[in-house]
């Protein structure tokens, strides 16, 4: 097999190990792809959450949830897709770890009616100025993410979960999103950051 995009050296031990170096191959040669399906872009843009993998300058890594409407993330190219940042906690972990290393692991997953997983790895850039924050509502960034290796996970340990309501929080046309209680609170209140001024629909 040519080289591999998929696995390291580290990969490569494990699979040696337990004879699964030959699948570990298979597996990439016809799942792996480089650029976004049609069912990719319909699956990722139907979903309201995803779960984002970054690292610092000296790889120690983060994991973080986000979510937003059905469509809040969009296949924008053959490789590429895009996000908003909303409001936080201002802490900036996942894309403060992006702006010094843009190396990127993105999860889409759905635990509701048909299990499935995507995984997209690549790199990924932040701006202030991207055109998409004109027509994104509540997005104070944009994150773009240009796919190195996009495959499909097995599904068979994901739980069958129902989704009960969307949460408050996320931006919708026309309405202010309320503050978070934590904002309120008494260690807190005195240092929270101002909301930066977005896209109201």
């Amino acid at each position: 097999m040519a080289e591999s995009v998929m696995y390291h050296e580290g990969n490569r031990q494990l699979q040696d190990r337990f004879d699964s170096r030959r699948i570990s191959d298979r597996l990439e040669e016809k799942l792996m792809r480089k650029e976004f399906t049609a069912d990719d872009k319909q699956y990722i843009e139907s979903l309201p959450y995803f779960f984002l993998a970054t690292a610092d300058a000296e790889g120690r890594p983060d994991c973080s949830f986000k979510g937003g409407a059905p469509g809040f993330v969009r296949i924008t190219g053959p490789s590429e897709l895009a996000f908003p940042d909303y409001d936080g906690n201002g802490m900036f972990k996942s894309l403060g770890n992006i702006v010094v290393n843009a190396d990127v692991g993105l999860l889409f997953i759905a635990m509701h009616d048909k299990p499935k997983r995507l995984r997209v790895n690549g790199s990924a850039s932040v701006s202030d100025n991207d055109p998409l924050l004109a027509e994104t509502v509540g997005a104070q960034l944009i994150v773009r993410v240009t796919a190195r290796a996009i495959f499909p996970n097995c599904p068979r340990y994901i739980p069958t979960m129902g989704a009960i309501e969307p949460s408050i929080y996320v931006p919708q046309a026309g309405q202010e999103a309320p503050e978070p209680a934590w904002k309120g609170f008494a260690d807190f209140k005195d240092c929270i950051h101002p909301r930066q001024p977005t896209f109201k629909g």
